[in-house]
């Protein structure tokens, strides 16, 4: 009749046996190899910037000698390396500022084309201020309340040029004889437009 366990243990084995091979083969299956990935490097932050410049080394004015009813003018350049918009706006930063003798000069600033010296090739396109030297230097202390604001657009290069036109009024009495003004600085300053 032989060993009948064998015959019941060869019949059980193949069952454990199998069920084990099928789960080694789902876990493999759920852990596959398998991968796709895709980047995108090089990516940087600058920030902007913005600077000012004039085309002069010297000042505008250095006049001597003045009598009623000498005039002359000047023209500048303003320059921005502004990489976005901006406003620009003219004051003058001039301290201790007396109001008896500038109030005899007229001046006229107007906005256009044109370089430094002798203003050749200037073309106004519009007046920014006219009036006194007195009233200007009372009037427009900061950006706050600055002349203007005029676009620069932020594509370098950005630049407004500016003329500048003086007169001593024939009315200067004789108070005025030999009197210096004091200094006067003439300040262009640019914001981001917003």
């Amino acid at each position: 009749m032989g060993r009948p366990w064998l015959h019941v243990l060869a019949q059980v084995a193949p069952v454990p046996l199998g069920l084990l091979l099928s789960g080694a083969l789902v876990w493999g299956a759920t852990n596959a190899d398998w991968s796709g990935t895709t980047s995108n490097s090089g990516n940087t932050w600058e920030s902007g910037s913005l600077g000012l410049a004039n085309n002069s080394k010297v000042p505008m004015f250095r006049v001597d000698n003045m009598r009623p009813g000498d005039t002359g003018s000047n023209c500048i350049r303003i320059e921005s390396n502004a990489d976005f918009p901006t406003a620009l706006k003219l004051y003058s930063s001039s301290p201790n500022w007396p109001s008896n003798y500038q109030s005899f000069i007229d001046l006229k600033i107007e906005v256009g084309g044109g370089t430094f010296g002798n203003c050749k090739g200037f073309t106004p396109q519009r007046t920014a201020f006219n009036g006194t030297l007195d009233q200007f230097v009372a009037l427009y202390t900061d950006f706050r309340n600055g002349v203007g604001p005029w676009t620069l657009p932020g594509k370098p290069p950005n630049s407004l040029s500016f003329r500048f036109a003086w007169k001593f009024s024939r009315s200067a009495p004789n108070s005025a004889q030999s009197v210096v003004t004091n200094e006067v600085t003439f300040t262009w300053e640019a914001r981001e437009r917003k």
